[in-house]
């Protein structure tokens, strides 16, 4: 089966210099054995079970979109999608992040596990922007990026929320 590529800009880049491009997976996907299948759908039954002794269906219907959305992904490849930093902002697939929409950053980078790239914008309300580093030089690029951005010391681990979704095969 071909893989599915995001379509990105046409030639004509018009954010100045690339200084580092590279593609990743939109998601990745987990190895999940039968045991994995078996105890998250003993799971999703005992919810929805408590969901109908409690009159709550509208949880009920979220616990089965939930289960939905776990058999969509797993049928699909994921998307291929390209990430450039250029000298004006950072390229994400047909998204463009000027730099000064952007607040600060931070590299976690555990091989193999853990090679993640993280931006946090101005605007609180937007979410983290986690860019997988593969196989990029994480020096390379953190010294281009204070040229531009603050680097958050403070922050050494992975947030909880994919550290768990590691752990759950999500």
């Amino acid at each position: 089966m071909p893989k599915r590529e995001l379509k990105t800009k046409e030639a004509g880049n018009d954010n100045g210099e690339i200084f580092f491009s590279w593609e990743f997976p939109e998601y990745f996907k987990y190895e999940r054995s039968k045991l994995w299948y078996l105890g998250m759908g003993i799971l999703g039954g005992i919810l929805l079970i408590y969901c109908l002794f409690a009159k709550n269906f509208l949880f009920a219907l979220i616990v089965i979109m939930v289960g939905i959305i776990i058999f969509l992904y797993e049928a699909k490849e994921p998307l291929n999608v390209s990430f450039s930093i250029t000298e004006d902002g950072l390229e994400l697939g047909r998204n463009f992040y000027p730099w000064k929409d952007l607040k600060n950053f931070w590299i976690i980078y555990e091989p193999p596990k853990i090679k993640t790239l993280y931006f946090i914008f101005k605007n609180a309300w937007r979410p983290r922007l986690n860019i997988p580093l593969l196989d990029q030089n994480p020096l390379k690029i953190r010294e281009k990026l204070l040229e531009y951005l603050d680097e958050d010391l403070e922050k050494e681990e992975e947030p909880i929320s994919d550290s768990f979704g590691r752990f759950l095969k999500l």
